[in-house]
This record gives structure tokens, C-alpha cells and sequence, in this order.
């Protein structure tokens, strides 16, 4: 994605470029059919019935004709879930957990200091929208499956920390136990997995399996914004992060897996191995946002299954939770790569974010609100980039008194391209000019560009603070709802990425008539650049309305600061620190002075040169 700085016309091609890839990437990932919301859950609770159908039995029907040692007369009582269920809720500060005896899981985290588009608070799960459940083999072949299955409680409290134990008791010697532990003012929750009395039920030639699907709930007012956030990403081989597609249907497997993490934009339920990575996992993830023109209660569906060994014959696992905001300090506090889940981009774009953007914007809103703080980073980052722009504008001047004398070559060997070519190399060695010059500091500006375009998207700081008409900095801020979708557009009007397309047509006419005059005349058979330029000054501002009309509303925020702070550059530039008859003097001046003899690489491109065009003439 993207980010802004000077808008002239190199940095509009790289614009451009991007445009592109946006409208090849709606292109190859169309909008799914349209079904209905409810039709979208029939489908979610049909695969988790057909899931049921191996483990609706009782543990007792299971063992019961398993061979015991000790214990073969015996009937193995389990008690299966009744309709008096009593759920154990614990306040943990952050959140409120909710525990189902039902396969003795969770059955609900709420988190009380976020809240949804709708204004209530976020629900990472909520009833039946989560399972985590393990299954086995016992020694007769048969699979047992333990969330349809009744547990007991138990609750004891620390000043730190509160224990939920769930246990599966067959017995009172044979259980099953999960032991929560969750930290109070914290967003962990530690599990603790371990059985006792089964290492003479169990077919322990085999593994048993962690299985963990949750279907994530839609908390965001744009559905397709908030969908092309939402996906299952992993870390693996302790410093690799890769993630499943954000459409369609796709799955994986992958060794040395340290967590797991099913993002949903700006929250993650997030499964951690404790002590060591789990040795595989398989993954699957499904979209459910099926029409985003349809109101839904589900974005997507996860699913992780992993395969452990037994320990002593026994149930035996260490594993943890993360059930919060993608905020990046907060996930790197815990040291673990969580922060990685944050999509901030790849590469040197990444780094820019993580190690620049992130601190100074976390900088700026402590000290100011978070409109402001934008403005003011906004201010920073045009300071900083203003020599580049000041040595675009210095080139794009050169060129501009060097251009009648590249009319006069152009002219003059307009039949003999190498000759032309080497003249105007000439020129501008002797001037001091380049007209690669104005190009390079729009490429180095583009991973700032390309930078800040993912940093605002993904900035948690800015969930649900306003500004100005703009009620959420994360969400588009719309001033007119249509009550219909236009393609690519939206189904309604923001009001900042209008003002942002305005201030880059006023910065486009402002800077395009020294463009242009700097623009040689055409080469045969090369594209007129100038009509090129024209056509950008449209079509740039109405591509920036139109893809901007769903995204953050804090980017399109600084997109209109930075055009405008481009426009005073440029004029201050032009006007007060540039004198084209000083740039004229000193082209003069260069012109006069010795040129210095060429190095061995020019020597050599100019004999080849000079033999291919002795061969031209000979083929003539």
C-alpha cells in the first residue's frame, strides 16, 4: 500500500503504479456471491455439526469396551452436558472471561475498554462462535472427543492472578483437567493441559490432537476493510511469519510453529506454545463475508489442529493465550515476535514503520490529540524531505534552460539517434545536469510513500479517536451514506479523501507547467511525456477519491496536510530560495570549464557506439 510525499510527476508514477495494483488485486479477488447472513451462519454451524458427529458420545460409551487393566468389570460413569450449565465468569481487569462446563473451553472474552462500530464492547468469542477441544484414540480404536463434554469447576483467587481449573472426571483417580490461569491487568491467559489415570485407556502409539476453530466476529463499520485485515498469520522456525490467503479458502502445514495468531485487523486470538514450538500444525481458513453489500456477523473462519505426543502415557501441555489489541508495544513487550503479526509492511518498509513511524506518532499523541499529532508528524516528515524536493525543483530548473538547446540537437540529428544521444550527453555533462536527476529523489521517497500508507491502516493508536467530522481516524469518515454500493467506490461519500484529491490537482497544476517546460521536445517514436503529464493531473486526484473513499480517514488526513505543505514548499522554493538566472550563470560557468576526460567505462560505451554506428552506415 502506500504513503505520500512530493507529488510531482515522478512520484505520481509510482501513484500510479500502485493504482494499478490495486485495481489487478480487486480484479483477481472479486467479491464473492451475494448470500444472506443467515445463510452464512447455516454454513458455519453445518461444519460444526458435521465435526460433532465423531464426538457427540459419551466418554463412558467410548470406554466401556475398552480393556482395562484392573478395571475391566468396570463402568466408567460420565456425566454429558445437561441444560443447566453454569457458566464461570472471571473479571480480569482487561476482560471478562466466561468458561463453559461444556467441553470445559472457553465460552466468552469481552473486553471492556473496546468496543465495536456498534458501541459495544468487543467480543473476541462469544457462545458458540469458538471451540478448543482434544481428541484421542483409545486402545479399542475408537475416538473420543471432548468438547460435547460435561466438566467440573473450580475457582480460587490470588491477589495477581485467578485459577480456573475445568476438570473431565471419569473418576477420581481418571480426569482430564484445563487449568486456566489468567493475569490479572493483562491480556494472557496460561493453559495448563494434564490428565491422570489414563495411560492404561489410551492408544499412546498415536498422537492425540489440539483442535482450536473460531469464526471471527465483524467489529468494524466498513466489512471489506476490516476483511482485508483479517487473516490467520504464524510464526514459525522462531523468526519466520507467513499467513493464509485473505479470500477464498486455503490451507497449510508447517513445522516449529511458536504461535498462532487469528488476526481480525485490530484484535488477535492468538494460541502460543509455551515451552517449545508445537513440532506441526495444519491450518485452514475460509472467508465468510460473502457479499460486503450484506450486513454479516462473521468475517472469517479458522481452524488450527496439533498433533502432540503423550508424556508418561499422560495428557501433558503447556500452552498460553493472547486474547487482545494489535497494539505493537504492547505484543512486543512480550517478547515473542507478536508484534510481527502487525502488518506493517515488508522490508525496509517495515523497518521504517517499526523503528520511526510508530515511536514518533506514539510521541506526538501523548503530547497532543490524535488529529493533531498527525498534523504535526505530517509537518515533520515534509521538513525532513524538503532537500529532496528542493533538488527536484533545482533539476526540473536546469532542464528547463538547457531545453533550447536539446530542441536544437533534437533537431539537428533527428536522423541519427546515436549522434543525438551522445550530444545531449555532452550538454549535460557540461552544464552540470541530469535528467535522471529529477527522478531520483521521487524514488527515494517512495519507501516513506509506500511506508506510511501501511503504517495508518494498521495503527491502533487511532481506533475510534476523532477528529474533526471524522468520528474513528482507523475508519473512513463518511458525510453522505448512499443506502446503495458502487463498484469500487463504496456505498458512500468521504469527505477527506475529496479534500485530499483537491489539494494534489492544485499541487499537479502548480508544478506541471515547470514539468513540462523542462520536457525536450519528443523523440521519434517515444511518447510525448507532456500529454502524459496533462492526463495526470486528472487522473490522479480522482484515483486518489475513489480507492481512498474506504480507508482510514487518518490517511487521507495526512495526504491532505502533506499536499498542502507540498504546495507552500514548492512556492517558497520558487519563489524566494531559487533564482533561475543564478542557475543560469552557474550552467554557464560549468560550460566553460575544462571537461574532464573520460573514464574507461565512457571510453569503452563510446567505442561501442561508435562501431555500431560505422556498421549502420556500412549496411546503408
Amino acid at each position: 500500500m502506500m504513503e505520500e510525499n512530493k507529488m510531482d510527476i515522478n512520484s505520481m508514477i509510482g501513484l500510479f503504479l500502485i493504482g494499478l495494483i490495486f485495481i489487478g488485486w480487486l480484479y483477481l479477488n472479486p467479491p464473492p456471491t451475494i448470500e444472506t447472513t443467515e445463510q452464512v451462519e447455516v454454513d458455519v454451524n453445518d461444519g460444526v455439526s458435521e465435526n460433532n458427529n465423531k464426538s457427540s458420545q459419551n466418554l463412558s460409551d467410548v470406554l466401556i469396551d475398552s480393556k482395562i487393566e484392573e478395571q475391566e468389570e468396570s463402568v466408567l460413569s460420565f456425566q454429558t452436558s445437561t441444560d443447566d450449565e453454569k457458566i464461570v465468569s472471571v473479571d480480569a481487569g482487561k476482560f471478562v472471561a466466561e468458561f463453559s462446563p461444556k467441553g470445559g473451553q472457553i465460552h466468552s472474552i469481552r473486553l471492556k475498554e473496546h468496543f465495536n462500530y456498534l458501541g459495544k464492547n468487543v467480543n473476541l468469542i462469544e457462545s458458540e462462535n469458538s471451540t478448543f477441544d482434544i481428541d484421542f484414540t483409545t486402545k479399542n480404536g475408537r475416538t473420543f472427543n471432548t468438547k460435547d463434554q460435561l466438566f467440573t469447576s473450580t475457582v480460587t483467587d490470588s491477589d495477581k492472578r485467578k485459577t480456573v481449573s475445568m476438570k473431565l472426571v471419569v473418576k477420581d483417580d481418571i480426569f482430564i483437567e484445563y487449568l486456566y490461569t489468567i493475569n490479572l491487568d493483562d491480556f494472557i491467559i496460561d493453559l495448563k493441559i494434564n490428565s491422570s489415570g489414563f495411560k492404561n485407556l489410551l492408544d499412546t502409539s498415536k498422537t492425540y490432537n489440539v483442535n482450536w476453530e473460531l469464526n471471527a466476529f465483524r467489529n468494524s463499520k466498513s466489512i471489506s476493510y476490516e476483511n482485508r485485515y483479517t487473516y490467520l498469520t504464524y510464526y514459525h522456525d522462531e523468526d519466520k511469519i507467513d499467513y493464509l490467503s485473505i479470500s477464498g479458502e486455503d490451507d497449510d502445514e508447517e513445522e516449529d510453529v511458536n504461535w498462532i495468531s487469528y488476526k481480525q485487523h485490530f484484535f488477535s486470538s492468538v494460541l502460543i506454545s509455551d515451552q517449545v514450538p508445537f513440532k506441526k500444525v495444519f491450518f485452514e481458513s475460509k472467508d465468510l463475508a460473502q457479499d460486503y453489500n450484506t450486513d454479516t456477523t462473521y468475517t472469517k473462519k479458522f481452524v488450527s489442529k496439533i498433533p502432540f505426543e503423550y508424556v508418561n502415557k499422560e495428557f501433558d501441555n503447556s500452552l498460553k493465550f493472547y486474547f487482545g489489541p494489535n497494539d505493537f508495544s504492547r505484543l512486543k513487550s512480550y517478547d515473542i515476535g507478536l508484534e510481527e503479526s502487525v502488518d506493517f509492511g515488508w522490508g525496509i518498509f517495515g523497518f521504517i514503520n517499526k523503528n520511526i513511524f510508530v515511536p514518533l506518532y506514539r510521541f506526538l499523541s501523548g503530547l497532543f490529540p490524535y488529529g493533531i499529532a498527525i498534523i504535526f508528524m505530517t509537518i515533520i516528515v515534509r521538513i525532513v524531505l524538503a532537500p529532496v524536493l528542493y533538488k527536484s525543483y533545482l533539476s526540473q530548473a536546469k532542464m528547463k534552460i538547457l531545453r533550447p538547446e536539446l530542441d536544437e540537437i533534437n533537431k539537428k540529428f533527428k536522423d541519427n539517434a546515436m549522434k543525438k544521444q551522445q550530444e545531449m550527453m555532452s550538454l549535460y555533462k557540461k552544464a552540470g545536469a541530469s535528467p535522471l536527476s529529477g527522478c531520483l529523489p521521487g524514488l527515494l521517497q517512495l519507501p516513506v510513500f509506500y511506508a506510511l500508507f501501511m503504517f495508518f491502516p494498521s495503527a491502533f493508536d487511532l481506533r475510534q479517536k476523532s477528529f474533526l467530522w471524522a468520528e474513528d481516524l482507523s475508519a473512513y469518515d463518511s458525510i453522505l451514506d448512499f443506502g446503495f454500493y458502487i463498484p469500487l467506490y463504496g456505498d458512500h461519500i468521504s469527505l477527506f479523501p475529496i479534500l485530499a484529491s483537491i489539494s494534489i490537482f492544485f499541487y499537479m497544476k502548480m508544478t506541471t507547467g515547470q514539468q513540462m517546460a523542462s520536457q525536450p521536445e519528443p523523440q521519434e517514436g517515444m511518447p510525448d511525456m507532456r500529454n502524459m503529464m496533462k492526463y495526470m493531473i486528472y487522473f490522479a486526484p480522482v484515483m486518489m477519491m475513489v480507492f481512498f473513499n474506504n480507508y482510514s480517514s487518518g490517511l487521507s488526513l495526512y495526504y491532505f496536510i502533506s499536499n498542502l505543505l507540498s504546495i507552500g514548499i514548492m512556492f517558497t522554493i520558487k519563489n524566494f530560495i531559487l533564482d533561475e538566472q543564478k542557475i543560469r550563470q552557474q550552467i554557464q560557468f560549468n560550460k566553460s570549464q575544462p571537461v574532464k576526460p573520460p573514464g574507461r567505462f565512457q571510453r569503452r560505451m563510446q567505442a561501442i557506439m561508435e562501431e555500431a554506428e560505422k556498421q549502420k552506415k556500412n549496411k546503408l
